[in-house]
């Protein structure tokens, strides 16, 4: 029997896993792998062969990736280890990194501080070893540079001139060395191009024989020639018959007015759909107020005028009607409705509102103005005035319609009893009395109201104006003292303000008691009164109440008689608001308590002067010289008086004293100046080499620079010897370097002897030797403008602005640089730069004067003096603008403004008054002089 034999199984645990089996997968855990899992780490390899073999397999990888174009640049393996973008870049940085961080930057330093110095001296030999072998072209030719030290005068003279290279690199073959081709083109050409491209100038034969309707009329057949001006008669012909029609259209009555019917239309408001429905919406809202308060009166006159605005008149004098009716003690809610309705209307509204609110100012005075007859208007005063008896208002209007000043007196007599509180009513009847009974009306104001200030002035006022002038003293004091110990006192400003006023009114005497008694309220001893007493006297001034500030340079000059500034300015007051007999009172007291003050007694020689009377002046500098031995100002000014009346003679005998007695390079200046004025430039040549010998350790004094160019000039002039004159000019440079002036001349004079080369390298030096200066710069803009050289000029401009961004002079010169359409937005960049500078400013008014722009030339020309009025070009400038666009009164005015500026500098000014040939002449005829040289072609 065959038996079967079980097989072995083994149990779940002793059976393998599955494939990819990994245990707790399922319940959410991850596997990982072990060393058994992966085997053994592959071993080096100890063979040399072998490594060998390896490094080439890895050079051959890195080759062929290069071929390929592949970067591998970016791996791993080359990244910076500060800036971890890996396994460690997400690990937060702690204490012990930051630690750890300094910890190496010290060392750092440490180790670089240790091999410096070895660092430092490397460093210097491989420069000096680069600087041997390429040198500095300035190294190149220093041996040259310092040969040039030996060179004189007559070789530097003789070298010749270099060319213009700026235009060197052009082409040979230019638009400007070839000649010009021309090729004629064929007629076909041109005809064609008239025909698609030109413009009809003739009708055709067939539309031109047609009548037209407009006109009435036909155009005989052939005419080629169109008469626009038929056609425009012809439009208004039509609009002339249409409106014909129109205006007849109704039993031969006009409906139409021709003239003003366009007029008529405009003036129509058509309100859009967006105002409609405001106007619904408010007018819903308005009704609601209403509605659920009706006692409410502003929304009642809302709603009216929102009606009167939707231009329904009679809905809004209904709305305003309920008003009335629902809010009859509101004064408002009746004014309105008056103010809606006719007169007539208004009238009936008005005399039912009394009986409601018999109290309202407003309404009696809204019913007095519809009356048209005065009887009425009384009528209605006088009836509101037994309702409202102390009312001011009513009392005044009342006093108003009288004609009559007796009744206005009665009327007042009974206000001020009415109310006795109202100053204005007080004074009003106390100026309708007599002197004795307005001194009693104003006491028993004054007991009314103690506390006013007004009846005090008014009180003052009126002993004024009967010549008591010591009694308005009197009772300004006492009216101060009073109000001050009520506590009622105004401060010092307000008495200020009260004297200006009382100034204007007339009440001379009155202002000046004031300002005596209450200019120094609320100052301490400790406060600069001075100053706080000038400022209120420019304030007084530019408010034009002269009196109000003559007061109080005359409180101070009592306080502070020895102070020169308030004597000055007192003086200058008068010069400008006073006679000429005041003047030279002031000027007396001056120079008696202030002797040393040569600038009052040089004011007052020259008012007597201008006055005529030389014989005064001359006394009075007498006096100045003893009171001032050896004083320069007086000397000089006693010099300019004798040139002035021609005895030059004196004025020689009067320098010859000065420069041994007061010996200053002015002095010796002025006498140089009147010897070249008489014509003897040997004479004063001599003078200046003295004055340069003497005052040579002075070199750096403006007026030692003025001897060396007065020299320069009478050399090149007229001397004609303009080589003695480079030579002064080379030695000025180098005793005076910092003088702009003198490097100015001296490039101009080399400019005028045909070496521009030199010009302009003189300017190059000088601009290193005065840096920053915008003369300089603008004189060698200027230097290649007129050699023809625009782009160095422009080039120059830009460095000089760059340099000099502030610069007037150098602004002024950019914007006429420019192109016409460029010159607007140059200006406006200067004015950012520098807005208050004249020279801009004149600018600006040529371009508007070059555009036609007749006002706004004038305003800017005013604003230029305005800025500075000592700039004589821009009285010239503005004096030229008049003559061509202005009349005699505005040619007049220009031209006595400018005298009384007395303008001295300008850059045209300067030179037409210093000319020899203009010495002695007036302002008036320098400004003439001037004004004739300009021509404002920009």
């Amino acid at each position: 029997m065959y038996q079967y034999k079980a097989l072995a199984v083994p149990d779940f645990m002793s059976r393998p896993a599955p494939p990819n089996y990994i245990a707790g997968l399922g319940r959410g855990a991850t596997g990982f792998t072990t060393r058994s899992d992966i085997g053994p780490a592959r071993e080096t390899p100890d063979d040399a062969s072998a490594i060998e073999a390896a490094i080439a397999k890895a050079t051959a990888a890195a080759q062929a990736a290069k071929a390929r174009g592949e970067d591998d640049d970016d791996g791993e393996q080359y990244q910076d280890p500060d800036n971890e973008t890996g396994l460690f870049a997400t690990a937060p940085y702690e204490a012990d990194d930051e630690e750890a961080d300094r910890i190496y930057e010290e060392v750092d330093r440490k180790m670089d501080d240790r091999r410096r110095i070895r660092r430092e001296a490397r460093e210097r030999e491989e420069l000096e070893k680069y600087r041997k072998e390429r040198p500095k072209i300035q190294q190149q030719f220093a041996d040259l540079k310092r040969g040039l030290s030996i060179v004189s005068n007559e070789e530097w003279a003789s070298i010749p001139e270099v060319g213009d290279m700026v235009r060197k690199r052009t082409k040979k073959n230019s638009a400007s060395n070839r000649s010009e081709k021309f090729t004629p083109v064929p007629d076909s050409v041109l005809l064609s191009a008239q025909k698609d491209a030109g413009y009809a100038t003739s009708l055709d034969v067939h539309i031109s024989g047609m009548a037209t309707p407009a006109l009435g009329t036909a155009t005989p057949a052939g005419t080629e020639s169109t008469d626009f001006q038929q056609f425009g008669k012809a439009r208004g012909t039509v609009l002339g018959l249409k409106l014909d029609q129109i205006s007849d259209s109704v039993s031969g009555q006009s409906t139409v007015d021709p003239k003003g019917y366009l007029t008529d239309l405009n003036s129509i408001v058509v309100k859009s759909d967006a105002e409609i429905s405001d106007i619904k919406k408010a007018r819903t809202l308005l009704k609601s107020v209403t509605v659920t308060n009706p006692k409410h009166a502003p929304g009642w006159i809302a709603a009216a005028r929102l009606e009167e605005v939707a231009g329904k008149i009679v809905t809004a004098r209904e709305v305003i009607a309920k008003g009335c009716q629902e809010c009859p003690k509101s004064e408002d809610v009746w004014l309105e409705s008056a103010r809606l309705n006719t007169p007539e209307n208004a009238k009936v509204i008005l005399a039912s509102s009394v009986r409601h609110v018999p109290q309202s100012v407003k309404i009696w005075l809204r019913a007095m103005q519809l009356e048209t007859d005065a009887k009425a208007q009384k009528r209605v005063l006088r009836r509101a005035l037994e309702f409202i008896p102390n009312s001011v208002k009513l009392w005044k209007a009342a006093v108003n319609l009288e004609e009559d000043p007796e009744d206005a007196r009665i009327l007042l007599s009974r206000a001020v009893e009415c109310v006795p509180l109202s100053v204005e009513l007080w004074l009003a009847l106390a100026r309708l009395e007599s002197y004795q009974k307005a001194q009693k009306v104003l006491n028993d104001a004054r007991k009314a109201n103690p506390t006013s200030h007004e009846i005090w002035i008014a009180a003052a006022n009126l002993e004024e104006q009967q010549g008591n002038n010591e009694r308005v003293t009197m009772i300004i004091n006492n009216g101060v003292n009073v109000l001050r110990q009520k506590g009622s006192g105004l401060d010092r400003d307000q008495w200020i303000k009260e004297a200006e006023q009382n100034e204007k009114s007339g009440c001379i005497i009155t202002c000046q008691a004031i300002i005596r008694a209450t200019i120094g309220l609320d100052l301490g001893d400790d406060e600069p009164k001075k100053k706080i007493w000038m400022r209120d006297a420019e304030s007084c001034i530019a408010h034009e109440a002269i009196h109000t500030a003559r007061a109080i340079y005359a409180y101070s000059l009592e306080l502070f008689p020895f102070k020169k500034s308030v004597w000055r300015r007192a003086a200058f007051l008068e010069k400008s608001h006073g006679t000429r007999e005041s003047l030279d009172q002031i000027l007396e007291r001056a120079v008696q308590h202030c002797p040393q003050a040569e600038m009052l007694w040089l004011m007052r020689a020259k008012e007597k002067w201008l006055a005529g009377d030389i014989s005064a002046a001359q006394s009075i500098l007498a006096a100045a010289f003893a009171a001032n031995p050896n004083n320069e100002q007086i000397w000089l000014a006693a010099v300019k008086l004798e040139v002035e009346t021609k005895s030059f003679d004196r004025a020689r005998a009067l320098l010859e004293r000065a420069r041994n007695e007061a010996s200053t390079i002015r002095v010796w200046m002025k006498s140089a100046v009147l010897e070249r004025q008489l014509s003897n430039p040997q004479r004063a040549l001599e003078l200046l080499d003295d004055a340069i010998d003497r005052f040579a350790k002075e070199s750096q004094a403006p007026e030692y620079a003025k001897l060396w160019m007065i020299k320069g000039q009478i050399q090149s002039g007229e001397l004609g010897d303009a080589k003695a004159a480079q030579e002064t000019y080379l030695k000025a440079t180098k005793t005076c370097p910092k003088s702009v002036s003198l490097w100015i001349l001296s490039s101009r004079l080399e400019e005028q002897s045909g070496t521009l080369m030199r010009a302009r390298a003189i300017l190059e030096r000088a601009r290193l030797m005065s840096p920053k200066q915008p003369e300089l710069w603008t004189e060698a803009v200027r230097l290649e403008l007129r050699g023809n050289n625009q782009p160095m000029a422009k080039a120059l401009m830009a460095k000089g602005l760059q340099e000099c961004p502030s610069s007037g002079l150098l602004w002024a010169e950019a914007i006429l640089m420019e192109s016409r359409p460029q010159r607007k937005a140059r200006s406006a960049d200067a004015l950012k730069k520098c807005e208050n500078d004249p020279l801009v400013v004149v600018t600006v008014a040529r371009l508007f004067w070059a555009e036609r722009k007749v006002d706004k030339a004038r305003n800017w020309f005013g604003r230029s003096v305005k800025i500075n009025a000592d700039l004589g070009d821009s009285w010239a400038w503005w004096l030229k603008f008049e003559l061509m666009h202005g009349d005699e009164t505005t040619q007049r005015n220009v031209i006595a403004q400018c005298v009384a500026a007395e303008p001295r500098h300008g850059e045209r000014w300067a030179a037409v008054a210093k000319d020899m040939a203009n010495a002695g002449k007036s302002t008036e005829e320098i400004l003439k002089l001037v004004t004739g040289q300009l021509n404002n072609t920009i």
